[in-house]
């Protein structure tokens, strides 16, 4: 059962809109992480439903998989990222940290 590649497109602006709200309004690094992976799977979603338009090719699957695995790398470097501000400054809020240090 094929559905329509609207319902697909009405779905990924949802979650684009909701990622970008994230990202957005919320001041916790680690909810801006979650909102930037809500974008990039919109993204995905777009990807793997404008390949149903092509049954034979897979060209969008396997785009879909490479940003999926450019989204684990990005996760993993901003919560590497994010914990080091954390036990360095003590706070997750990415405008409390007001200066650069040098110290290990």
């Amino acid at each position: 059962m094929m559905f329509p590649l609207q319902h697909f497109l009405i779905l990924s602006a949802i979650l684009f809109s909701v990622g970008l709200l994230l990202v957005v309004i919320k001041r916790h690094a680690i909810m801006m992480l979650i909102g930037i992976e809500l974008m990039l799977n919109a993204a995905n979603l777009n990807l793997v439903a404008f390949n149903q338009l092509y049954p034979n090719h897979r060209d969008g699957q396997m785009f879909a998989l490479f940003v999926i695995i450019v989204a684990v790398c990005e996760t993993a470097v901003g919560l590497a990222i994010i914990l080091r501000t954390y036990h360095f400054y003590q706070t997750s809020v990415p405008d409390a940290v007001a200066e650069l240090s040098d110290k290990p």
